[in-house]
């Protein structure tokens, strides 16, 4: 698992992938962050990680699309399935090198956070309670990305699908205005990413959510594998 994730990582940054969308996610939070210091007020911190938050679901499936689909259009999958590793160890190594891009990105942007606090008195609670919001809100439209790009050769296809879901769960919520039925109401609210996303943007490490957002990276790895296994045998 650590070899594969090394050498997805390293591939990365070989091809111009990894610096566009850490240099993207950085100079978009960079606008944001100078945007708060010119209104001399820390408290909109918070609201440039909110922006910030529709932006990087946007660049997400650019980071995962050639997860898969890039081994599949190339034939080497089949080298790679053959391999004297788990698909469990092979899917691992994928989500966490394309996890590691969109940390690099994210952590970088405590960089700036960092300089405010020096020169005023930041809600810190608020402030890593969006960090580490969106850091586990990633990493599941990650696992997801990764799971669609093992459906298909096509890069594009896999960053088009994972886009649509990544606005599909955006706008979840305003389905409930559609319906008045209370079980399909409820049932909505209970997988709705942006609910669970909601209490780390108030400062509020909620326990529940940790635990669906690292349920929605378990159950994508686990179809990623499932996936690859079907593939292996065939």
């Amino acid at each position: 698992m650590n070899a594969i994730a090394k050498r997805e990582l390293k591939s990365y940054f070989l091809s111009p992938i990894g610096y566009i969308c850490v240099s993207a996610i950085l100079l978009l939070y960079g606008l944001y962050f100078y945007q708060v210091l010119m209104s001399r007020s820390s408290s909109y911190i918070a609201s440039a990680y909110s922006i910030m938050f529709i932006w990087t679901m946007m660049i997400i499936p650019i980071i995962t699309m050639r997860s898969f689909s890039e081994e599949i259009r190339n034939k080497t999958d089949q080298a790679l399935l053959t391999a004297p590793v788990g698909v469990t160890s092979i899917v691992m190594g994928k989500f966490l090198a394309a996890f590691a891009v969109y940390a690099i990105a994210t952590v970088g942007s405590l960089i700036p956070v960092t300089v405010i606090g020096i020169f005023s008195s930041p809600s810190w609670a608020l402030i890593f309670g969006n960090f580490f919001g969106s850091l586990l809100y990633g990493a599941a439209m990650i696992a997801i990305g990764v799971f669609l790009s093992s459906l298909t050769q096509s890069q594009i296809v896999a960053a088009i699908t994972t886009f649509g879901v990544s606005i599909l769960l955006i706008i979840l919520d305003q389905l409930t205005s559609v319906t008045s039925n209370a079980v399909i109401t409820k049932l909505i609210g209970w997988i709705s990413f942006n609910t669970r996303y909601q209490p780390f943007t108030k400062g509020i490490f909620d326990i529940s959510s940790i635990v669906f957002f690292l349920s929605v990276i378990a159950v994508f790895i686990f179809l990623t594998a499932r996936k690859l296994e079907s593939r292996r045998w065939s």
